[in-house]
């Protein structure tokens, strides 16, 4: 049993904010205890294998990443299931999904079972999507019910957008079927000359077109209609531009199973970092201008953007180190992200901390049909302890990656501890927590 006392207690889904202790026993929530109610038959330490004394932190639901690549099988030089999972742990996640664009494909059932026994090996919870198509072609349907029978979380081809339309609804409907989510890569390569630079002022200082954002609103707009017209539940990854997220509002007011999600960076950097930071602001979709940054902002605020995803993109130094227009796309992302939504998005005040678990942790698991993201007895014992006022400077890293713009720059936020499934999966180093003899 593991008592946390004195903790600032956030449970997304009921809104409650405020001071309570947590008991766990076994890998559930035993009991919350709310400031003045009474013990309900545990009291004394000695009860207890665990006591950590949360004063002055926030205890908060694990948080979950619906996007994430851990580069296996296949590209392991760049991270691994394992490295991976120990960067989430470090990040405050219990639960990630992985996209399934490794080598192979994950569109079979065999690559699929090797991701989900390796997550299985490591503190977390590492779940994965499959590939909606063979290959990533866009031509011919994965075996998706059978994939989904041997553990698949979703679908995604992510990485390479589907362009064919018919396609598209076809792998819906059947999305549909079967009940799961289908997130889509949303950007038209007939629009794109070099990818991971927005086209505007800044492309055009460095010559080049890069890539506009009429390639993604024109994929988001067409998809929207698709899930409307299809009942299924489809993410928009990685939003960039405000008009997609304005196609989002109002696919969702009329009535589509229509979700969206945005990363750290899109809504913490503009296009301009990418002459400061070079290929480390480099990602498909691209940064974008400072309006469409506000926008971002805007659609979280007012529920247009349920989720926080990273779109954790591992990369080697050398990979990263080639000219900006061949460097490869992507940033890591997994142990920066909860900072990123504490210094830009409650500190400025355009969320609560409720409303930041909300989007990093109870709607990706809704979206998911999880369990997790809530804080009440019954629940899995799947949490993140912080400090968000503690400052720290972004160095050294878990994940085998550092190809982040982030690093150097100090946050607000500080992760000290992530429990899951009643275990501890990440303990900051000089954070000792007290243990007492049953």
């Amino acid at each position: 049993m593991i008592r946390i006392k004195n903790g600032r207690v956030i449970d997304p889904e009921s809104g409650f904010d405020g001071a309570a202790d947590l008991i766990l026993k076994g890998d559930r929530i035993y009991q919350v205890r709310r400031a003045g109610e009474p013990e309900e038959g545990l009291g004394a330490n000695e009860h207890y294998d665990q006591v950590i004394d949360a004063s002055g932190l926030v205890v908060a639901p694990g948080l979950v990443d619906v996007h994430v690549h851990f580069r296996d099988p296949g590209y392991t030089y760049k991270e691994d299931i394992h490295t991976g999972a120990a960067a989430a742990a470090k990040g405050g996640f219990t639960t990630v999904v992985c996209m399934a664009n490794t080598n192979p494909r994950i569109d079979d059932v065999e690559t699929l079972q090797y991701v989900l026994e390796e997550g299985r090996k490591t503190g977390i919870h590492v779940l994965s999507c499959a590939a909606v198509s063979k290959d990533f072609q866009g031509r011919e349907l994965a075996d998706m019910e059978a994939l989904k029978e041997a553990g698949a979380a979703g679908f995604t081809d992510d990485g390479i957008p589907l362009r064919d339309g018919a396609f598209v609804r076809q792998a819906m409907e059947e999305a549909a079927r079967l009940k799961v989510p289908i997130s889509l890569h949303e950007e038209d390569p007939a629009f794109i000359r070099e990818n991971g630079i927005h086209h505007g002022m800044i492309s055009e200082k460095l010559g080049i077109y890069g890539s506009p954002a009429v390639a993604e609103d024109t994929m988001v707009a067409r998809d929207c209609m698709l899930a409307l017209a299809t009942g299924a539940w489809v993410d928009i990854q990685h939003i960039s531009s405000g008009n997609a997220v304005d196609m989002v509002r109002l696919a969702k007011e009329l009535g589509a199973k229509v979700w969206a999600e945005v990363t750290p960076h899109h809504f913490t950097l503009t296009e301009e970092a990418v002459l400061t930071c070079g290929s480390l602001a480099k990602m498909n979709p691209p940064l974008r201008t400072a309006r469409d940054r506000e926008r971002l902002i805007q659609g979280l605020k007012d529920g247009a953007i349920d989720m926080i995803a990273t779109d954790h993109a591992p990369h080697s130094r050398e990979e990263k180190a080639l000219p900006l227009t061949k460097a490869p796309s992507g940033i890591i992302g997994l142990e920066t992200s909860l900072a990123l939504g504490i210094t830009h998005l409650v500190k400025p005040g355009h969320l609560t901390m409720v409303q930041l678990m909300e989007k990093m942790s109870r709607n990706p698991a809704r979206l998911y049909q999880l369990e997790c993201g809530r804080l009440c007895a019954g629940a899995p014992a799947d949490l993140v302890i912080f400090d968000e006022g503690e400052s720290w400077r972004v160095e050294d890293f878990v994940s085998k990656a550092e190809n982040s713009p982030f690093k150097g720059a100090v946050l607000q936020g500080r992760v000290k501890y992530t429990i899951c499934g009643g275990q501890v999966a990440y303990q900051e180093k000089k954070q000792q927590e007290i243990t007492v003899s049953a």
